[in-house]
């Protein structure tokens, strides 16, 4: 399970160091890769293989028969991209993700349980800011 914030830049590779916390995790249980994709709210979604196989299983029970299913498909799964984390713990960013989830230099790192978000500073302070208000009344109405 992933958990936490954390700032970071990007390199002149366009590669990104992992959280320690999450370096440590990704050693203890032997993970050498992931995939990331496109996320929702202008981010990049990280998940290990076997999360990605789970999302995968889900996204194969939608009714293909609706554009809006396939719109997504091919929006979420043809955007992944297998990656890598080296031995310093760093993760590249393709162009196209990083184009889609408006990253620049700075990025936020966020451990979401099952998955890491990746952030572009700037959109995550504005994601940030316009939903810190109504977080309480968020929780209160996802517990009904």
């Amino acid at each position: 399970m992933w958990y936490g914030e954390y700032n970071h830049t990007l390199d002149d590779k366009d590669r990104v160091v992992l959280p320690a916390k999450f370096r440590n995790t990704i050693k203890e249980n032997k993970l050498k890769s992931f995939y990331l994709t496109r996320g929702l709210d202008k981010c990049l979604y990280m998940y290990t293989d076997s999360e990605w196989q789970k999302q995968i299983d889900k996204i194969k029970t939608f009714p293909d028969t609706k554009s809006e299913v396939r719109a997504f498909q091919r929006m979420y799964v043809s955007g992944a991209a297998g990656v890598s984390v080296d031995s310093q713990g760093r993760v590249l960013i393709p162009a196209h993700l990083k184009q889609f989830a408006s990253i620049k230099k700075d990025v936020v790192v966020l451990g979401v349980g099952e998955r890491i978000e990746v952030w572009d500073k700037s959109e995550w302070e504005k994601f940030y800011e316009s939903n810190k208000e109504s977080f309480e009344k968020i929780a209160e109405h996802l517990a009904e």
